[in-house]
């Protein structure tokens, strides 16, 4: 054996194809390179999700949103919570570590109080970030809120028989039924929505009776009060629709309702 007779293995070595030297390669007209194209110069190159000239998936599929990375999610906290906080613990310093310590955050939440709901104890809160409201809300009730972000619940460590999500969650169904027992549904009024029956409410108007006896100048004043959009209606038959469903006369009802247009006669 000599070194120049070393030979590869037969079929494991295979020359390559010479494409595009014209028909003396064997290739035909082509020349292995197929029948025109971008494939078939010099030079090819693809980007990534090319097809051929058509939409690319990647722009076929709709986008919905974006994410904001610079965007700062905070955890509500209600003035009707820390009243019910202050009544079910009698805490007047409440912190981070206060509000964890009785199940109303977690320990990555960053707090902001809001100005719902009435606030009558007076408190010292700290909290990340306050509502311009619940600031007002707060100072006029003779507390403080200050902008603190320690968390510290070991000091502030404080049992509570009863979550206080859980008491807020349970009196406001309760004042939600009280008030629907009390009151009559001032809406079968014609002319009388929502908002005008929230106002009437408010005003001390809750039943058909309540609505029967009250003048009408009365009812203007309510309404006026409210604002122009509230102004703009007029009173002036509701009494007599009321005292119809007040003694439950509702067929004479429903013909004088025929007869007026969103409560003022025709």
């Amino acid at each position: 054996m000599k070194l120049e007779s070393l030979k590869p293995a037969k079929g494991s070595v295979k020359a390559n194809d010479r494409v595009g030297r014209g028909h003396g390669s064997g290739g035909g007209g082509t020349a292995k390179r197929g029948h025109k194209g971008a494939k078939s110069r010099s030079g090819y190159s693809q980007k990534r999700g090319f097809e051929g000239g058509q939409m690319p998936l990647q722009r076929r599929v709709p986008k919905f949103g974006f994410k904001n990375i610079n965007r700062v999610e905070y955890k509500a906290i209600n003035l009707d919570t820390i009243q019910a906080l202050f009544d079910k613990t009698g805490i007047t310093n409440i912190d981070l570590g206060v509000l964890y310590n009785n199940g109303l955050i977690s320990k990555s939440d960053l707090v902001k109080v809001l100005g719902r709901g009435e606030l009558t104890a007076t408190v010292n809160l700290r909290a990340n970030a306050f509502s311009a409201s619940a600031v007002a809300a707060i100072e006029k009730a003779g507390g403080s809120a200050t902008v603190d972000a320690t968390f510290n619940p070991e000091a502030s460590a404080t049992a509570v028989a009863q979550p206080v999500a859980e008491v807020v969650a349970e009196e406001k169904p309760k004042k939600a039924a009280k008030k629907k027992a009390e009151g009559d549904d001032l809406k079968l009024i014609e002319g009388v929505g929502p908002k005008i029956a929230d106002l009437l409410i408010n005003a001390g108007i809750v039943t058909f009776a309540d609505l029967a006896a009250t003048p009408v100048e009365k009812v203007s004043e309510i309404l006026d009060a409210a604002g122009s959009k509230f102004a703009m209606h007029n009173p002036a038959t509701w009494a007599d629709q009321a005292a119809l469903a007040r003694d439950g006369k509702w067929d004479e009802l429903k013909e004088l309702q025929d007869k007026l247009n969103a409560g003022k006669a025709e």
